[in-house]
């Protein structure tokens, strides 16, 4: 099984939040998505005014439009102190022993990967599969996480994540189509 991670503080969910959600599902072969609102962002303050469940409301409504395997999860929610995708991750990980995780980002938060919590616990854990038009930001961030961490860079612009819909190869991998410019494993 693979699922997808997709977490975020959804502060509202926007159109590029769905679009992204739906090439990865489509790209990646994805049979569950999560969408996990942060209850306490590391990287970012909250504005007032909204709360954590009002959050998870919005996360589950992004979810219906992304189709059925996709669902908002409130288990960052249950959690005191900062919402550590690490953390995530090793628990999504004891929930489904057999899973391929794959953890969904956008190049801005791929890019500072490497100062996260314990980074190289969601390199062990996940998968990364890192959304952007610009491959440059991409490759920078490659080379400084070096060979920890399994990446699968997607090079797309705003109208291929919109129409993503790859098929795969027997083993899995993305196929990807129109200006998506490829796929690689750093292991």
């Amino acid at each position: 099984m693979r699922i997808g991670i997709f977490g975020g503080t959804f502060n509202p969910p926007h159109n590029g939040h769905v679009t992204m959600a739906r090439a990865a599902v489509a790209q990646l072969g994805l049979d569950k998505l999560l969408i996990v609102p942060a209850c306490v962002p590391p990287h970012k303050p909250l504005p007032s005014g909204v709360t954590a469940g009002q959050r998870y409301d919005m996360a589950a409504l992004m979810a219906a439009p992304v189709g059925r395997c996709a669902e908002a999860s409130d288990m960052e929610l249950h959690r005191t102190g900062k919402s550590y995708t690490s953390d995530t991750l090793v628990q999504l990980q004891q929930e489904y022993p057999d899973a391929e995780l794959w953890l969904l980002m956008g190049s801005d938060m791929f890019l500072s990967l490497h100062t996260w919590h314990e980074p190289e616990t969601i390199c062990r854990v996940a998968r990364i599969a890192a959304f952007r038009r610009v491959e440059e930001d991409i490759r920078a961030a490659m080379e400084q996480l070096g060979q920890q961490a399994r990446i699968y860079p997607c090079f797309c612009s705003r109208a291929d994540l919109h129409a993503a819909s790859a098929p795969h190869a027997s083993d899995g991998t993305p196929i990807y189509q129109g200006s998506c410019r490829g796929l690689s494993e750093q292991e």
